[in-house]
């Protein structure tokens, strides 16, 4: 397999007889590599200008394993500096390391991405997916070990996983980062991610990492003053903006997306994860930085374009891999192709889903529950396409202890997450993220009802699993029928939507589903909003004839707590209802769902 560096030919590349390396560095008088290989000699191997920025030269003896970093001089100023492009560092402000491309892929080769219609995500924080004891960061190859349990327990077809780039220290969510190429240590380096990878490609799970675009760092950034030039206008050299457009939100600097090389850098360290490592797709957090400069009227035109530019490699390279922006401005532009003006994602977080949905289930009282916003939630969707959002009702960002936010249980009742109501709210939350249009995501540990607030220091309390495991199996019963795992919900995964029954003062929304329309594809979706069950609810059918039940969410199989609410079989008559051409009767659950479909 061609190692992608080899596209700008940057970094270190080894070889049979030594390694190769090549750096970006325009205003220095002089660059020198120094590593193991040399005994850190500063003036044994140096690299020769190609008099466009660039130097570069051969390292004779230098293998795969040993550390090295760039010495550059800038007339009387010099500094060491950890490449750029390394693959490996042996920590964040530490040295770069040799590493040769992982070669041992065979036991993913029959592997293929789910189609985008059957992707189910599973948002996932590396160092936190563990049960490790004394608050150590958990590893991939911890996470290896659960595979097992999200394919055959969840169900699930994607991990999302949070930024995973070195930065400092070993807790973080990792959009901190102060090294792109470089897999945290922490987590187990290069090695650990492509044995993680390839054991979740072996599980028929697809990756898709978060990368961050936006800013770096702000700390242990080697690349600030990487070659020793900076000016006021620039105070952090190079690699980033002007002084107008240089500050973030989040500390670190914006790169500078004019200037080619730093473009070059960015759009090889997409590639690099999809062609090197293999990843499914790619999670671009927080766009809305990218092609602004702190999410208001200032646009950056090149932030903009790079995004374009990467997208329209990743099609033409890759164009069964998916890319997600955070955008949450509810822009259609964002996944617009390139070719009508779009930035060329195919999908987007869906902020006109998450925020109307999370306030309807933890809003206290049921007079306060909006159907309307449940109904525009459930339609919303950008220029058509379902699958251009990605839906959900927890994220890292919705539940971060650090943003004051909490996990939906613990909004809906806090302090009492493990209550009926809470319970009951949350796992009805669940059922419409699994049927409404879009590509579903629920966050590490939902499914077990966690409590209180995510914690990037915090491990996951995998005890809750055992404590409810009938709610695991509802999540899994779920996902299964969004998937169509019995080849009786085909709508679940199709393009249309009508909501058709809409009750304001009774809390009650039902809708139809549908891929080409039939039995065994036609789904229809009713939830109950309230407290109050019903025995016996009349709402419209797309057609006469019987309607098995799929889904309960009441049954107290899934907890004690349920009240097994009896939701029927039903046969739908003929008959005008709701502007559908049947019509027959439900039995509902407070707080709940069902999902029904026809047998062929």
């Amino acid at each position: 397999m061609p190692h992608p560096s080899a596209l700008p030919g940057m970094g270190a590349r080894p070889a049979a007889a030594g390694t190769s390396f090549r750096v970006w560095a325009p205003f220095a008088s002089a660059v020198l590599v120094v590593g193991e290989f040399n005994g850190w000699n500063t003036s044994a191997t140096p690299l020769a200008t190609e008099q466009n920025g660039y130097w570069s030269g051969d390292a004779h003896g230098a293998i795969a394993g040993q550390e090295y970093k760039y010495f550059i001089r800038n007339g009387l100023w010099a500094d060491w500096k950890a490449d750029p492009y390394a693959r490996e560092m042996r920590h964040s402000n530490g040295n770069s390391v040799i590493v040769a491309p992982p070669s041992n892929w065979t036991g993913d080769a029959g592997y293929r991405m789910p189609s985008w219609d059957e992707l189910v995500i599973y948002e996932m924080h590396a160092g936190t997916f563990n049960d490790l004891p004394g608050g150590a960061p958990g590893t991939f190859d911890d996470i290896i070990m659960k595979l097992a349990y999200l394919r055959d327990e969840l169900c699930v077809t994607a991990i999302k996983l949070l930024p995973a780039a070195e930065f400092p220290l070993g807790h973080s969510l990792g959009y901190n980062p102060s090294h792109l190429f470089a897999i945290e240590t922490a987590y187990g380096g290069p090695q650990g991610f492509a044995r993680f990878v390839k054991a979740a490609h072996q599980h028929g799970i697809a990756i898709i990492l978060d990368v961050v675009y936006n800013h770096l760092g702000p700390n242990d950034l080697d690349l600030k003053i990487f070659d020793g030039w900076s000016e006021p206008s620039h105070p952090d050299g190079i690699y980033f903006y002007d002084v107008d457009r240089i500050v973030t939100p989040w500390g670190g600097p914006r790169p500078d997306y004019g200037r080619p090389e730093v473009r070059q850098f960015i759009r090889d360290n997409a590639l690099f994860w999809l062609e090197e490592f293999r990843v499914d797709g790619l999670r671009f957090d927080a766009t809305n930085y990218i092609r602004t400069i702190n999410n208001d009227w200032r646009n950056v035109p090149d932030g903009w374009n790079l995004l374009r530019w990467i997208n329209e490699e990743v099609d033409r390279r890759f164009p069964w891999k998916i890319t997600i922006a955070e955008d949450l401005q509810n822009d259609p532009a964002l996944t617009r192709d390139t070719g009508g003006g779009g930035a060329g994602f195919d999908s987007q977080w869906d902020a006109g889903f998450v925020h109307p949905i999370r306030q309807v289930l933890t809003a206290v009282t049921d007079a306060e529950r909006d159907m309307d916003a449940v109904a525009a939630a459930i339609y919303h969707r950008y220029d058509g396409n379902a699958l251009t959002r990605v839906i959900y009702t927890e994220s890292h960002d919705e539940v971060l202890l650090k943003n004051g936010k909490r996990r939906l249980p613990e909004d809906v009742w806090p302090g009492n997450a493990d209550s009926w109501a809470a319970k009951k709210r949350s796992t009805l939350g669940a059922a419409v993220v699994m049927t409404s249009p879009g590509i579903p995501m629920i966050f590490q540990g939902q499914e077990f009802l966690e409590d209180g607030a995510f914690d990037d220091a915090v491990p996951l309390d995998w005890w809750r699993r055992t404590l409810f495991p009938g709610i695991v199996t509802l999540y899994r019963d779920l996902i299964r029928l969004r998937r169509n795992w019995f080849d009786t919900t085909r709508g679940l995964r199709g393009q249309h939507v009508n909501v058709f029954h809409k009750n304001q003062s009774d809390k009650v929304i039902a809708f139809h589903r549908w891929h080409e329309g039939g039995p065994r594809d036609d789904v229809v979706v009713a939830l109950n909003f309230a407290q109050r069950s019903y025995t016996s609810y009349t709402i419209g059918f797309p057609r006469a004839g019987d309607w098995k039940v799929r889904f309960n969410s009441d049954w107290n199989g899934y907890d004690p707590q349920f009240s097994n609410h009896l939701s029927y079989d039903t046969v739908a008559t003929s008959g005008r209802r709701d502007g559908l051409n049947a019509v027959g009767n439900v039995g509902i659950g407070p707080y709940s769902s069902i999902i029904a479909s026809q047998d062929g």
